[in-house]
């Protein structure tokens, strides 16, 4: 029998995921209350349909599914102890037997099996149920009102037992199940307030903190949840996010000793800081992406000249080194750097001269018809880095194409709503991973995916991507990602800018903050104040 990655059999042993771990000789603080700011509003903190960076933040204290990340982003047993694969397509979960909800009752497998099925039901909405979905035995077809919510691949063996079936292999199925939109709900609780489950007082949750306040564009206030399976070691009693998006807001609360920690350092302060606060500045690559999507259905988009013209002018040099100047990489390419299961590549136009890329758009742009003066609205979040890579982008096609861009800011929740609505012609995005593996990324621009904002589709690559799914060959599997993607970004749906990385201020007391994040997954469990 052919070995693989994915069809030998794997299992986790019940490996230390205790949090908070303090190291020796390490005195802490009598009070252990961190104060985060989270960039935005949370849209919501149901982890069904949170889809945010900030929003999951949270949820991610309040909630713990199956498998976690540790401080280091690396997969470890969440309310599962541990897990092991028994064939190409099956998995099973072994749950802690001490595992309990905020209220007292124990975390049960059909906990598991509700919340995954409310997720992937039409009726919850979220925005992730056919990208996680898809990994799921029918899940795809459940997600779509194709199939009832029972026929989906995940059910209870017994109280403490889960079987997770999928469509193809998964190996990296421990590392999804870490989201925690596959995670457990409490039924009683959810059917009980209806959509006023997740307001103080009403939530019942399984994580290391519980909800204990929420005031709308000010702060959440969690405190640490006493039935917690791991809640000796977790050191924190209280956690405040703030929704700062200005971020010389954000650093002048982070040094009147209102924020422990910053959530994004603003474009062209990061050299300055890091003298500065040589200590508290903190920076390393991530696995995501910042770019651009066009509205590929807009009349003013539909012809992939234009957008090929528009990709090719934006100078990735200019914009990491410069506008941004904290420590990104240029990006020609949907793969970034340290992501599995297809090859990096970049444009075939990357390193030309600029001067050629100009003269090649401005071609393109004729042969599509677009005149001089055309005009181009361009949508994002109000934030001073968001704003300042819009003005280089609005500058770049002005003074390269001649074009006009009309530039709109407003509040992260309400982008996130036009770009689901396809009411924008460019948008501001970025995404950070998921789990590692291309198939993350592609959800971004798949046929039929919910994480499509650019409503394109090339049906030729997802035919490719589907085969590449069901193969147990790891090279064949890459091989085929990679050309799947290389013939997805020729039809040019979205503006690949560059490679994350998160610069911030972090308070030097803050003990269990980690540079091998790659996620930027930092649950407060994982967190102290040392004495200061």
């Amino acid at each position: 029998m052919k070995k693989t990655l994915i069809a030998i059999a794997v299992c986790a042993l019940a490996a230390p995921a205790f949090a908070g771990v303090v190291p020796p000789g390490v005195q802490l603080h009598a009070t252990q209350h961190l104060t985060r700011n989270n960039g935005s509003e949370p849209e919501s903190l149901d982890p069904a349909v949170a889809e945010s960076v900030g929003a999951n933040n949270i949820t991610r204290d309040l909630f713990e599914g199956l498998t976690a990340n540790d401080k280091d982003g690396k997969i470890v047993p969440g309310v599962a102890e541990s897990w092991k694969q028994t064939n190409a397509t099956t998995w099973v979960f072994k749950l802690r037997a001490n595992a309990k909800w905020s209220n007292g009752d124990p975390v049960t497998a059909q906990d598991v099996v509700y919340g995954i099925r409310r997720f992937v039901d039409p009726k919850t909405a979220s925005p992730y149920a056919v990208t996680y979905g898809s990994f799921l035995l029918n899940g795809k077809e459940v997600a779509q009102g194709k199939k009832p919510g029972t026929e989906i691949g995940v059910k209870a063996l017994d109280k403490l037992t889960v079987e997770v079936k999928t469509p193809f292999p998964v190996h990296f199925l421990p590392s999804l199940m870490s989201n925690n939109n596959l995670g457990p709900l409490h039924q009683a609780s959810v059917e009980k307030f209806g959509k006023d489950w997740t307001k103080p007082g009403n939530m019942v949750s399984n994580g290391a903190f519980v909800l204990k306040e929420w005031q709308v564009n000010s702060k959440v206030v969690l405190e640490k949840n006493p039935q917690y399976w791991d809640a000796a070691n977790v050191q924190l009693t209280r956690v405040t996010y703030i929704p700062i998006e200005d971020g010389n807001s954000d650093i002048k609360l982070w040094e009147a000793g209102q924020n422990d920690m910053v959530y994004q350092l603003p474009p062209g302060t990061y050299e300055d800081l890091k003298k500065k606060y040589p200590k508290e500045t903190k920076n390393a690559p991530m696995l995501g992406i910042r770019y651009y999507s066009f509205q590929t259905q807009n009349p003013a988009f539909k012809d992939v000249r234009v957008r090929k013209a528009l990709t090719m002018v934006i100078d990735r040099d200019i914009l990491s080194q410069r506008i941004t100047a904290d420590g990104q990489a240029p990006l020609y390419g949907l793969i970034v750097k340290g992501l599995e299961g297809a090859d990096m590549f970049e444009y075939e136009w990357a390193k030309w001269p600029m001067a050629k890329k100009v003269e090649e758009a401005k071609k393109l742009l004729k042969e599509a018809g677009v005149q001089p003066g055309t005009k181009y609205t361009f949508s994002y979040n109000t934030s001073e880095y968001h704003k300042k890579m819009a003005i280089f982008a609005q500058s770049e096609w002005k003074t390269k194409l001649g074009l006009q861009t009309e530039l709109e800011a407003m509040e992260f929740k309400v982008l996130l709503k036009k770009r689901h609505d396809g009411q924008f012609q460019i948008a501001r995005n970025g995404f950070i991973a998921d789990y590692n593996d291309a198939t993350n990324f592609l959800a971004l621009v798949r046929c039929d995916s919910d994480q499509n904002n650019n409503f394109n589709c090339n049906r030729k690559a997802e035919d490719i991507i589907n085969e590449a799914e069901k193969s147990d060959d790891p090279a064949k599997r890459k091989q085929m990602l990679t050309q799947a993607t290389k013939m997805i970004l020729a039809d040019y749906p979205i503006i690949p800018l560059v490679q994350y990385s998160l610069p911030r201020l972090v308070k030097s007391y803050v003990g269990g903050y980690s540079l091998e994040n790659a996620q930027d997954r930092f649950r407060s469990k994982d967190l102290y104040i040392i004495k200061h």
